[in-house]
C-alpha cells in the first residue's frame, strides 16, 4: 500500500496528543465474557486519507473498518475474513477485510453516497437499507473459504454484524463503534467495543437451572451497560487511557487484559502485485498495452486506494 499523508496540520497536532492505536482483548465475569476494546483514531484517518472520503462515506466505513478491526480477537491461528455488506440503501454497501496478522482494509461500494438534504443527525439507517451480509473465511492450508450469508436487516452495522454471529455462530455477541468529529468535519475519536459471551465447557448432562438463570441474568446485565455505553468515538479524542474506560464501564466483573495488540490500516498490495497480474494476461493484450498504451498504466486498488503509475516498458 502506498501510505496516503494525512496533510491537516491542525489534525496532525492532535492525533499526536492521543495515545496510540492499540486494542485491549480481555476476559471477565469469571471467563464467561470476553472482549476487545479498540482505539482507533489514526486507523481512521488513515482509511480516510486513502479513500479521499467525505464525511457521510467516512461515517459509514469507518463504522465498518471498526467493527472489521474488532473481528480480529475471533481468529483461531492464520485467519483472513472477507466481510461483504450489501444493501438496497443509497450507500449501496462495503466490503471489509481482516486478516489475523493485525491489518484491515475495506472499500465502499459507491464512491459519494448521495443526499437528498441536509442531515440533521448520523442516524445511518436512511443510507444503509437492508440487504445480505456475506462472511468469507480462509484458514491458512485450506483448499476452499467457509461462506456463510445471513439477512442484514437493522440498518445498523454494528448490530447486523452481531446479528450475523447468532445466526450463523450461534454466540451471543455485541458490537458498539463510535467516531467523534469536530466542528469542521476531522475525525477527532474513533473507538469500537466487542463482547461475546463464552459457552460453558465440559460435561453432556442439560445445564443445570440455576446456570441457565445465571446466564440470563449475565446476558440481561450486559444489554443494560452497552444500552448506557458512553460514545466512544468522544472519549477515544479526550486522549484518556483504554484501562480507565475499560474498568470504568465494567468494573464489577473484573475485566482482564489477556493481550494488547496493535492494528492497522492497511493493504499487502504493491506495484510489483500488479505487474505480476498484467503480465499474465493473454500476449495480444500485453502487446496492445505496449503498442498503443496509455503510458503509463494507471492502476488504483480498490481496497485502499493506493495509485500505481506502471510504464509500458516495464511489461
Amino acid at each position: 500500500m502506498i501510505v496516503a499523508p494525512i496533510q491537516d496540520s491542525k489534525l496532525n497536532t492532535h492525533l499526536d496528543s492521543l495515545p496510540k492505536d492499540e486494542m485491549l482483548v480481555f476476559v471477565m465475569a469469571n471467563g464467561r465474557i470476553r472482549g476487545a476494546l479498540f482505539h482507533g483514531t489514526r486507523f481512521v484517518n488513515q482509511m480516510r486519507a486513502q479513500h479521499r472520503l467525505g464525511i457521510l462515506e467516512t461515517m459509514v466505513l469507518g463504522q465498518a473498518s471498526l467493527c472489521g478491526a474488532l473481528l480480529l480477537p475471533t481468529m483461531k491461528g492464520r485467519e483472513h475474513i472477507t466481510w461483504r455488506h450489501e444493501v438496497n440503501g443509497p450507500a449501496q454497501g462495503f466490503s471489509v477485510e481482516a486478516d489475523s496478522q493485525g491489518f484491515v482494509r475495506s472499500y465502499l461500494f459507491t464512491d459519494t453516497i448521495p443526499v437528498a438534504e441536509p442531515l440533521k443527525n448520523w442516524d445511518l439507517a436512511p443510507f444503509l437499507g437492508t440487504g445480505t451480509m456475506t462472511m468469507t473465511t480462509l484458514h491458512a492450508g485450506d483448499k476452499f473459504p467457509r461462506v456463510s450469508s445471513v439477512e442484514a436487516k437493522n440498518k445498523n452495522i454494528a448490530q447486523d454484524l452481531a446479528w450475523y454471529f447468532s445466526q450463523s455462530e450461534q454466540i451471543q455477541t455485541a458490537f458498539n463503534t463510535g467516531i467523534q468529529l469536530d466542528s469542521e468535519g476531522r475525525v477527532v475519536g474513533a473507538g469500537g467495543l466487542f463482547l461475546q459471551m463464552l459457552p460453558l465447557t465440559g460435561g453432556t448432562k442439560a445445564r443445570e437451572p440455576q446456570a441457565a438463570n445465571a446466564d440470563e441474568g449475565l446476558i440481561e446485565r450486559m444489554e443494560h451497560i452497552f444500552a448506557t455505553l458512553p460514545s466512544l468515538g468522544k472519549y477515544c479524542s479526550k486522549g484518556r487511557h483504554l484501562e480507565e474506560l475499560l474498568n470504568s464501564i465494567f468494573g464489577e466483573f473484573e475485566p482482564s487484559v489477556a493481550l494488547r495488540r496493535s492494528v492497522r490500516y492497511d493493504c499487502p498490495c504493491s506495484k510489483e502485485t500488479y505487474l505480476t497480474y498484467i503480465r499474465s494476461l493473454p500476449v495480444d493484450e500485453v502487446t496492445d498495452m505496449k503498442l498503443h498504451g496509455p503510458n503509463p498504466l494507471h492502476i488504483t486498488c480498490r481496497n485502499c486506494g493506493s495509485e500505481y503509475l506502471i510504464p509500458v516498458d516495464e511489461l
